[in-house]
């Protein structure tokens, strides 16, 4: 399964993702905003990617390959509840490559999936309490905060507020029509492995 935008290409891991994954996630200032350990080592994203490279009907992991580089910059999940129908899951951004608007294509793109692929009745995230960053683009595309409860932050190795946002597809549709009706978005869903 591989998810096409304008300048990115989501997609399975494979394991000569390797470099970039530590190259993204053996950051500090990325990993204290994700339950992710720092440091991050090369062992780390082997196992990462042997667990999650493939995908199944339920667990959906894609890397987010940058098209002019042919460099994978992130990587974005959407587990499925199918009894409830909500997907949950987030994003992460290689800093280097942050302030350049893939976040919010990346959340625009994993919301159409979502609605428009898989049938989800909404989307569940959030982020930890100092991540204002990510609450600015998920607040961009629709998403509401619901609550908060307790997470566990492994690079900084404790306890840490996390709020927690949903999206419907209602929302998300209006935030589009709002924040991105000048933005010529493109999206399409392939079924072959065109970027293996």
């Amino acid at each position: 399964m591989i998810i096409e935008t304008d300048r990115l290409i989501l997609r399975e891991w494979k394991m000569s993702d390797i470099e970039d994954n530590v190259e993204g996630l053996n950051n500090f200032n990325v990993t204290k905003n994700l339950t992710v350990k720092f440091p991050y080592t090369k062992q780390d994203a082997i196992c990462f990617i042997e667990k999650h490279r493939n995908n199944d009907e339920e667990n959906y992991y894609f890397a987010i390959q940058l098209k002019n580089e042919n460099k994978v910059i992130g990587g974005t999940a959407i587990l499925v509840d199918k009894h409830n129908m909500i997907g949950k899951g987030g994003i992460w951004i290689n800093e280097k490559y942050l302030g350049k608007g893939y976040g919010t294509e990346v959340w625009i793109a994993r919301a159409k999936f979502a609605f428009e692929n898989l049938s989800l009745k909404k989307l569940q995230n959030g982020y930890f309490e100092f991540n204002e960053i990510s609450w600015k683009m998920q607040k961009k595309v629709g998403y509401k905060i619901v609550g908060e409860k307790t997470n566990f932050s492994k690079a900084l190795n404790q306890k840490v507020k996390e709020i927690v946002t949903e999206l419907t597809k209602s929302e998300f549709n209006k935030a589009l029509e709002k924040n991105f009706k000048q933005i010529n978005f493109t999206f399409k869903v392939l079924e072959d492995n065109k970027y293996s």
